[in-house]
């Protein structure tokens, strides 16, 4: 009998090519499920699915995957032992340094890592002072080259909050929408100097939120303007204007479910296609 496992995962991507397996690189999804079929003696590696796929560079806390596999494994010395806790037990031993399950758990009936969330929330870390720089978080951290206003990048987020269509922010990809709800944006800088951006959204279109860093620290450094930046989202297609900040900045740091009795529901209603509600001429 299968059986479908949520695994929380995290990484430091850094090393990897991304999550999506390529052939001939080291990413996330290659490395994992490389490692759950040799923990399992599977035949070969198992399909995964995550709630966002991530790029070369970008980190995860809050990462959250489903994988469908036996309830039980014959992979234990003394029999066979429940699938989940032996990934438990024996994936974190196995996994190399920069990659770790916390968790491995059952899903509820309807879960699906991708379709089933309901939210996001990203955090893109910044220093806008040579000073503030920390040499031992370069890796996860953006030392931009203007000074930045924190308060004005928090109030440029608040415009685009909302159901919109975000093409101008996306690498577009055949058939992928690039409508989207975006509900927060919150810049704090803290006491050493960084400051985190917080993004979340329903779901995010490739390279979004890195493709918003760059527009909002344009205005939060006085290089645009509030109306240049609204103008975006009318363009409907990719503004080459837009810088794409770097990788490395970015950390998927969360991912939000509904209830276990709605899980099912939600999957449905994430595959419809998004549409802008009509407005009246």
């Amino acid at each position: 009998m299968s059986v479908r496992w949520r695994l929380d995962v995290a990484y430091d991507g850094t090393s990897f090519s991304g999550w999506a397996a390529q052939p001939g690189l080291r990413t996330v999804e290659g490395e994992l499920s490389d490692w759950i079929g040799r923990v399992l003696r599977l035949d070969g590696p198992p399909v995964l699915t995550c709630a966002g796929r991530t790029d070369a560079g970008v980190h995860a806390r809050g990462q959250v995957v489903h994988v469908d596999l036996p309830a039980e494994s014959d992979a234990s010395r003394g029999g066979p032992i429940d699938t989940g806790t032996l990934l438990a037990r024996r994936l974190p031993r196995a996994l190399p340094d920069d990659l770790a399950v916390r968790a491995v758990t059952r899903a509820p009936d309807g879960f699906d890592a991708r379709f089933s969330a309901v939210w996001r929330r990203y955090v893109y870390r910044l220093w806008d002072s040579p000073a503030d720089a920390d040499p031992l978080r370069r890796h996860h951290v953006v030392l931009h080259p203007d000074a930045l206003d924190d308060a004005l990048l928090s109030a440029a987020g608040a415009d685009l909050l909302g159901l919109h269509d975000f093409a101008a922010f996306c690498k577009r990809r055949d058939g992928a929408t690039t409508i989207r709800t975006l509900e927060t944006v919150n810049a704090v800088r803290l006491a050493d100097g960084t400051i985190e951006v917080t993004v979340r959204a329903d779901a995010f279109c490739h390279s979004m939120v890195r493709s918003l860093m760059g527009a909002l620290t344009a205005v939060a450094s006085g290089r645009r303007d509030i109306q240049w930046l609204r103008g975006l989202l009318t363009l409907g297609e990719r503004a080459g204007e837009i810088g794409v900040m770097p990788p490395h900045g970015l950390t998927l740091e969360e991912v939000g479910y509904p209830a276990d009795d709605e899980l099912a529901a939600r999957a449905v209603e994430a595959r419809a296609t998004r549409q802008l509600p009509e407005v009246d001429a």
